[in-house]
This record gives C-alpha cells, sequence and structure tokens, in this order.
C-alpha cells in the first residue's frame, strides 16, 4: 500500500481540497475508498512519474463524492501502479450532478477462515502523519472537536494499511509479490490505542475481508478486496 502514499510522501503542510473553482472545508472531509492496482511489482527503490486527475465527481445530496485517480510509470515508462480514491465532501452536493455507481461486497455466508486482532498503536497517527498526510484531524485535539470527534482520529489510510499487512502477512506468508490489488471502502473511525478485529475469508483467486473495531464493535472498512495474482 505504499503506492498510496508515494506521490506525497514528501508533503510537511496540511493537505488542500483546492481544484479550479472549487474550495472545500477540510474539516468537512472524509475519506471514501480507497483502491490501488498493482501492475508489476513495486521495487525497493528506483524512479518514475506519477500523473493525477480528478475522474468523477458524484452529487450525493448532502455531499459530493470526489474520485481521484494517479498513474505512476517507472524511469522506462511502464505502468507501475494505479491509485484511486474518493472524498466525501459534506455539504457540497446538490449541483444537479449523477449520484454515481453504489457497489457493496457480500461476505460469505460462513466462519471466516482467519480472524485476526491487529492492535493500533497510541501514538500512531502521529507516525503515520510522517508519511505526508499532516492533516490536523489526525493530531490536533481542538480540530477534531470542531469536526465533530472527541478526539484526533487515525488516517484511514493508515487503516487501510493495517489491514492489508495483517491480511498478507496471515494468509500470505507475508509476500506482498502477490498481491495484484487491494481496495476498500472506509465505514467508521478508528481511535488510536483500539483494536482492530479482522476477518479474512478465501475466495476464487481473491481474499474478502472485514475490518472493525473490536473494543465498540464498530465497522473500520467494508467492501474489502484483496486481488491474488
Amino acid at each position: 500500500t505504499f503506492a498510496t502514499v508515494a506521490a506525497n510522501f514528501h508533503a510537511t503542510e496540511a493537505p488542500k481540497v483546492s481544484f479550479p473553482g472549487v474550495e472545500i472545508d477540510l474539516a468537512k472531509v472524509v475519506h471514501g475508498s480507497q483502491e490501488v492496482t498493482v501492475h508489476q511489482p513495486i521495487p525497493a527503490s528506483g524512479s518514475g512519474r506519477t500523473t493525477t486527475r480528478i475522474a468523477e465527481v458524484w452529487d450525493k445530496g448532502k455531499a459530493a463524492v470526489i474520485v481521484q485517480e494517479s498513474v505512476t510509470v517507472d524511469a522506462e515508462g511502464n505502468p507501475q501502479w494505479t491509485a484511486r480514491s474518493s472524498i466525501f465532501a459534506r455539504g457540497e452536493g446538490g449541483f444537479g450532478g449523477e449520484r454515481g455507481p453504489s457497489e457493496s461486497i457480500t461476505l460469505p455466508d460462513r466462519e471466516a477462515d482467519e480472524t485476526v486482532v491487529t492492535p493500533v498503536l497510541p501514538q500512531q497517527a502521529l507516525l503515520y502523519r510522517m508519511c505526508g498526510d499532516r492533516n490536523p484531524l489526525h493530531s490536533d485535539p481542538q480540530f477534531a472537536s470542531a469536526a465533530g470527534f472527541p478526539a484526533p482520529i487515525l488516517h484511514g489510510l493508515c487503516t487501510y494499511g493495517m489491514v492489508c499487512k495483517t491480511a498478507v502477512d496471515t494468509m500470505l506468508d507475508g509476500d506482498s509479490s502477490r498481491v495484484a490489488g487491494f481496495r476498500a471502502r472506509f465505514a467508521g473511525v478508528v481511535f488510536p490505542g483500539e483494536n482492530l478485529s479482522i476477518q479474512i475469508w478465501k475466495d476464487n483467486g481473491r481474499l474478502l475481508i472485514s475490518a472493525s473495531v473490536l473494543e465498540r464493535e464498530a465497522p473500520a472498512l467494508a467492501d474489502v478486496v484483496l486481488t491474488l495474482v
């Protein structure tokens, strides 16, 4: 999942949701979904170029969903990975656009093949912000309170990465080269210091995953699919 942060890894300032003609209050923005498709194994070092575009904008009534797509190629121009993310901007809907697609994954009606509890460190959000996401929602109690949360929340992408790593370690013996893609919808907030309960099902060349907060029995990620090579 390094592919999701590679382009912004050098960032030291809080992100801005700013496009031509569009200015969105960062406190009203939450991460909706994330998907990465790997076209070839990601090397430990190297160089490349990322091109990002706004792929879709959907009108959900009280909110807008903005889909961003980033395509990364290596130094020779060969596709390395494609990352797609959506943000949910509260109060920015109602502009008369299409609602967009709505797809969900049905989990198998049987016991999970594996259930793993993964702890979230109390300082996890402060560590993860070093990957380039300096949104104060994850570090500033006053900012988090203004956004309606009792405390700073964990980055959705941190939860995303932790769940992916848990699945790879548990089901693939830690071999990330067997991952062709990973996608998830952010279904709820996670607070540093909590524990993630992760259920994993084998399903015809892919892994279906459910992730929730153990202490609150609250959803964290939904519609999670890890596609195998």
